[in-house]
């Protein structure tokens, strides 16, 4: 028996077994196949591995969508984390490359994804305070939000959770070095039944612009003198 012979349902079960650039390949064999990988029921769940993954024609975001996890462990994380104002123009321009890969991509989730339960972002170094927002306003199912390594991730984020987390019943906000103690217990708070952790976030150094450093060094002199 030929693959093609077998009825849809049986495809579908097959697809489901194969990966993202499996599928594709497989549905550009012939239209029939092509239709069953355009079938929303398949995308219900889907994981990234780097931003270039984001890229690529092998998936398809639809109402469908439930679970999404992107997760960037790579060594170059280590560029994305370090302060705009001290990196070197090798640096820069790499970040300049892929800056807004993920944040574009997450729009076109807010867009597509209405149902979306699950969100987990991973070493995602340019996701803004604004786009976590976004996200909440238009996926107002969301249940799961983990946040790890997001170094732009602010307060600001955890003021959103306390407006539009809802639905919010698990939050993870780890090593996010911009989080604060108070924006913490401000989401305890207000939200008591969510699940919160923050490993090592309020315990990081958070950054601070150059200007703000000088004016923090010149009261510490004011005090010594004193």
């Amino acid at each position: 028996m030929h693959i093609t012979q077998l009825n849809r349902e049986c495809l579908l079960h097959l697809f489901s077994f194969l990966d993202k650039n499996s599928r594709k390949s497989l549905a550009e064999t012939c239209h029939q196949l092509l239709e069953v990988f355009q079938d929303p029921s398949l995308w219900c769940l889907l994981n990234f591995h780097s931003p270039a993954e984001l890229k690529k024609n092998n998936f398809l975001l639809g109402p469908a969508l439930k679970y999404l996890s992107i997760c960037w462990y790579s060594e170059q994380v280590k560029v994305c984390n370090i302060e705009d104002w001290m990196k070197n123009n090798f640096q820069k321009d790499f970040c300049n490359r892929h800056e807004n890969t993920v944040s574009d991509f997450l729009l076109e989730v807010c867009n597509r994804c209405p149902n979306l339960l699950s969100l987990t972002l991973s070493g995602c170094g340019h996701i803004t305070d604004d786009c976590i927002l976004l996200l909440l306003k238009n996926c107002p199912n969301l249940k799961t939000l983990k946040l790890e390594n997001c170094v732009r991730i602010t307060d600001r984020t955890l003021e959103a959770v306390t407006l539009y987390g809802g639905s919010l019943q698990t939050l993870h906000v780890d090593f996010c070095r911009n989080i604060t103690r108070t924006g913490l217990e401000r989401v305890r708070e207000r939200r008591p039944l969510v699940t919160l952790r923050a490993e090592r976030s309020a315990d990081m150094i958070p950054d601070n612009k150059p200007e703000k450093k000088l004016t923090l060094e010149k009261a510490s002199r004011k005090l010594v003198q004193l």
